[in-house]
């Protein structure tokens, strides 16, 4: 296993009187897709903010390719958050643009390779797509970018079956060896087969961690069974 891309030692964070994160370890090497699980409120998008840099405030110490979380990491992190952030009324050649003139990892080549491969219309607004296409552009946009880590928070939630599995094929497509991708999702059954490594977490704290195929030898049973049954 290489040496850890991400990492993260004692990591807590509150809102208010409410505990987000409890404490926190989590080391990640590149060169896998790790499926970070648990039930809604159970820290997934509380971390992912972290590990992105959006999100301060916390204690512990979290090291992206060695930096704290700053501008530095944000130059390694291409983060698509659980809800789009690109404004509904551009087009997708607009989005293009912005990626490239604001980003200076962006992948023009690639962004335009992938918008093709979900057969997406670049001169439509997004204010003019199915929540499925648009989910897409985000994916295409966000995973052109050459970052070390790739950060997705719920990206095929709300989308139907076929938009779930062009988005994998995407994803697949996409994936760099050198890089992480950290997905958060609570389809497991969907991602199942994608996931190296899964990190199951339940109130703040991080419950299960192991590579996907260890686990299931391990419980004798699929992933989806496995995270179903912490939580019945």
């Amino acid at each position: 296993m290489s040496a850890a891309l991400v990492s993260a030692q004692g990591v807590a964070l509150r809102y208010g009187g409410t505990r987000a994160l409890d404490g926190v370890d989590l080391d990640l090497a590149p060169g896998r897709i790790v499926g970070l699980l648990g039930p809604n409120g159970c820290g997934k998008t509380t971390l992912m903010k972290i590990l992105a840099g959006v999100l301060q405030g916390y204690d512990g110490e979290v090291r992206i390719a060695g930096h704290e979380p700053g501008p530095e990491s944000k130059a390694l992190v291409s983060y698509l958050p659980d809800s789009g952030s690109l404004p509904g009324g551009s087009t997708v050649e607009a989005c293009v643009e912005m990626f490239r003139d604001f980003f200076a990892d962006f992948d023009e080549a690639k962004a335009r390779e992938m918008l093709g491969h979900f057969n997406l219309d670049t001169t439509m607004r997004l204010r003019q797509m199915s929540k499925g296409m648009r989910e897409k552009v985000h994916i295409a946009l966000a995973l052109s970018r050459r970052a070390r880590v790739h950060v997705l928070d719920e990206p095929i939630s709300g989308v139907d079956p076929a938009a779930r599995q062009v988005i994998m094929d995407g994803i697949l497509r996409s994936f760099d060896d050198d890089s992480l991708m950290l997905i958060a999702t609570h389809l497991v059954h969907d991602l199942e087969q994608m996931l190296d490594d899964v990190v199951v977490m339940d109130r703040g704290r991080v419950v299960l961690a192991g590579q996907t195929d260890a686990l299931r030898e391990e419980h004798g049973a699929g992933l989806d069974h496995i995270v179903r049954g912490m939580f019945r």
